[in-house]
């Protein structure tokens, strides 16, 4: 059996901004926020109300109406062993209403944003909301890009200090996105954009002497890159492939947001080191 401790505020008070302070100080292992279950950080199951076509399904997603999608996060939440689940909502009846889906027990003990933000960052958060679309999802980037692939601003990263002893700090971690609803919208990145990006990005890396062709396969969850290079001859070839791809996806995976589902690259040319300027060049 389940505790449950129920954390509510109105919409954009920023509840999701304080969710992984507010499980650790509540000895919380798991939350429930917005339609997915976050275990240690890592999504476990569910779909993010944030990744919703319009604001009714958004609403839909947050409270479980989907009957397969609310058992699913009820197996996740039994078999990962929590004991003690936050759940966000912006009443205590959507929190009830949450707890009866997910067959969890009524909150026994609740936390109200007030307690935590003052008039003055409740009113910043807010408009925060209101003038850049923006969402904290309390999970690591690493995880929200995985489905929120164009549509993730920026990973946040604080650090709670639990005494004199730096190793007892506690890193955590949350990202900020626009949903699909918002008045910006998802961020769209034609190919050409990303093929250039990806091939900037490979050039970088020592011992790769130019680009010769860059194919881009866009899908929902992100997408596939793959890229073909001249290498300079006598350069450890696996070598200079493997820090390719690794600069590839991180290069644009920074600079679009888009979620890079695998970055490929493979050798179709060596030339000698003074050839190397002629084909950066021309």
């Amino acid at each position: 059996m389940q505790d449950v401790v129920g954390f509510v505020g109105p919409s954009g008070t920023g509840k999701s901004h304080r969710a992984s302070l507010v499980a650790h100080q509540e000895g919380c292992e798991a939350l429930v926020d917005d339609g997915l279950l976050i275990v240690g950080g890592k999504i476990l199951a569910g779909e993010s109300a944030k990744r919703a076509p319009s604001k009714i399904e958004a609403i839909r997603r947050a409270i479980f109406t989907d009957r397969a999608r609310a058992d699913d996060v009820r197996r996740a939440l039994l078999s990962s062993g929590a004991t003690r689940v936050l759940v966000l909502g912006t009443s205590r009846s959507m929190i009830d209403r949450i707890c009866e889906t997910l067959a969890l027990p009524s909150p026994g003990r609740w936390v109200e944003i007030e307690s935590l933000a003052g008039p003055a960052q409740i009113r910043l958060a807010k408009e925060m909301r209101r003038a850049y679309g923006r969402h904290v999802i309390p999970a690591p980037t690493v995880e929200v890009r995985k489905t929120f692939s164009g549509f993730v601003v920026d990973p946040l990263r604080y650090i709670l200090r639990k005494g004199a002893d730096r190793e007892e700090d506690l890193v955590m971690e949350r990202s900020v996105v626009r949903p699909t609803w918002t008045w910006l919208g998802r961020l769209t990145v034609d190919d050409t954009v990303v093929s250039a990006i990806a091939g900037r990005a490979a050039t970088e890396v020592d011992g790769v002497a130019g680009v010769q062709r860059v194919l881009v396969e866009t899908w929902s969850e992100g997408v596939r890159i793959s890229i073909e290079l001249s290498v300079v001859f006598g350069s450890h070839i696996p070598s200079v492939l493997a820090r390719a791809r690794e600069r590839v996806s991180e290069v644009v995976e920074q600079m679009t947001a888009l979620n890079v589902l695998s970055a490929t690259a493979a050798a179709k040319r060596v030339v000698l080191p003074r050839d190397r300027l002629l084909t950066r060049e021309g």
